[in-house]
């Protein structure tokens, strides 16, 4: 996104800046192979196009430089902006801090603040700082977590050396003490992972059809049933 960044910046300045090096280098490559050049102050003609009044004629000049030069930066540069919109960028530049070896922590609050407003809490976002900082410091001393380049390999790491703590952690340990007491102690582990995750992701299973879940089994019952 910095490159990104650059070009659009270098493409603008090129195109302020750039016409009189540009037509420079043009003419020393043609008196260096001895080729004739236009005289740019004279009457551009084509026959492409209806001949122009005289006394408001189109020079070369005019020509190379407004109708190819600018003309073709312009559709360059609305080409880069339309493809990269600033937010996107910003988004992007912002979302490459994760898979840095460095965590940036302005970065990572800005990119939290801005773009996942609602997947934490006020009070979250205030802790989130503290934890990536106190982080950052343990990633340099930690000779397990300096080499992380990805957030694969961070998550990996972070269960190897024990330091992974998330919110879904706690609430599952919190769902554990509601579904493992003394009248469900027997349950199977596969059952107390499926009750868990509906239990922790409510919200995400409340939207869930339960008639259309019913449907589903009844349908497939059947096709059994028919083999």
């Amino acid at each position: 996104m910095e490159l990104v960044s650059a070009t659009n910046e270098g493409l603008n300045h090129f195109r302020i800046k750039g016409w009189e090096s540009l037509l420079a280098q043009v003419k020393f490559f043609c008196e260096k192979h001895e080729i004739n050049m236009s005289d740019m102050n004279a009457p551009y003609t084509s026959t492409r196009y209806r001949p122009r009044e005289t006394n408001n004629h189109v020079t070369f000049d005019h020509f190379y430089r407004v109708d190819l030069y600018t003309a073709t930066l312009d559709k360059q540069l609305h080409e880069l902006n339309s493809r990269f919109k600033d937010q996107a960028i910003e988004l992007l530049s912002l979302s490459s801090t994760l898979v840095s070896k460095v965590i940036k922590v302005d970065q990572i609050c800005l990119l939290v603040k801005k773009y996942y407003p609602e997947d934490f809490t006020a009070q979250e976002t205030i802790q989130l700082r503290y934890q990536l900082e106190i982080f950052n410091i343990d990633m340099t001393k930690n000779p397990r977590l300096s080499g992380v380049s990805t957030i694969a390999d961070l998550c990996k790491r972070l269960v190897e050396t024990v330091k992974l703590s998330t919110a879904t952690t706690e609430r599952g340990f919190s769902a554990m003490k509601i579904f493992k007491n003394h009248l469900r102690n027997k349950m199977s582990d596969d059952f107390l992972a499926n009750n868990l995750v509906t239990y922790i992701e409510r919200e995400i299973a409340e939207n869930i059809d339960l008639k259309f879940v019913m449907d589903e089994f009844k349908d497939i019952k059947g096709r059994q049933v028919e083999l």
